[in-house]
C-alpha cells in the first residue's frame, strides 16, 4: 500500500506542477479578457503590421476575439 501511495503522490505532484504552470499561460487570460486586451494594445502600439508580417501569411487577428 505504501508503494501505491508514493506513486500517487508523485503523479499528483506532477499534475499539480503542470497545472500551476499552465494557469498563468492559458487560463488567466481566458478569465481576465479585458485586462489582457489592454496589455496587448499597449504592447503592440508601436508595431506596423506590414513591416513585420512575412508575405503570404495570414494577418494578425485579435486572439481574444469571439465568433
Amino acid at each position: 500500500m505504501a508503494r501505491n501511495s508514493r506513486t500517487l503522490l508523485i503523479f499528483g505532484g506532477f499534475v499539480a506542477v503542470v497545472g500551476a504552470a499552465f494557469y498563468p499561460i492559458y487560463f488567466r487570460p481566458l478569465l481576465q479578457v479585458e485586462q489582457y486586451r489592454k496589455e496587448q494594445a499597449t504592447n503592440r502600439s508601436g508595431i506596423v503590421q506590414e513591416d513585420v508580417q512575412p508575405p503570404g501569411l495570414k494577418v494578425w487577428s485579435d486572439p481574444f476575439g469571439r465568433k
